[in-house]
């Protein structure tokens, strides 16, 4: 993959799929100014954003949305306000989350309400700290009334090893 700064249309057509996908301010947030992407070269799209050598996000083929990174979710969880994206955690099970576990009704405490079936979250602690990043197999409405089973599948922890791309 082929490094280089977008144009100005792109920069904005990614920060449009940013807040379709996450509501606004998440395209500012998730697309800094001096972002870079990373170019396929077969079909010369875009797959990546990359700031600072670390990956916040990857365009998917199949829908055209992102797939957060921990880099990511970190700059969306500081600007989106609370509780908007996130599925909390009881602390007793963060370290086994952060590992890239997937995260069970029984040790959800609260989650957004606004979240749907198959949407991008971010799976915090109760203090708010990023724990890992997935996608949620229920909407924030029906979770709570889960006792058992897998609420969301996590994709990447913090505490397991992610690949930045280098300059």
């Amino acid at each position: 993959m082929r490094l280089r700064k977008p144009s100005s249309k792109e920069l904005a057509s990614l920060r449009t799929i940013a807040d379709y996908q996450f509501g606004p301010p998440a395209g500012r947030l998730l697309i800094p100014d001096d972002v870079l992407v990373a170019v396929s070269p077969n079909t010369l799209r875009i797959r990546n954003v990359v700031w600072r050598g670390r990956i916040l996000a990857t365009l998917r083929a199949q829908d055209g949305l992102y797939s957060l990174s921990i880099e990511g979710a970190k700059l969306l969880n500081q600007g989106i306000p609370e509780p908007r994206l996130r599925v909390y955690v009881e602390g007793g099970v963060a370290e086994y989350i952060a590992r890239g576990r997937n995260v069970f009704a029984k040790h959800v405490v609260r989650v957004d309400p606004g979240i749907r079936a198959g949407d991008e979250v971010l799976v915090v602690d109760e203090a708010c700290r990023i724990l890992a990043v997935g996608k949620a197999r229920f909407s924030g409405v029906e979770i709570p009334y889960f006792r058992s089973g897998e609420v969301v599948r996590v994709r990447k922890g913090v505490g397991s090893s992610w690949l930045g791309v280098s300059k």
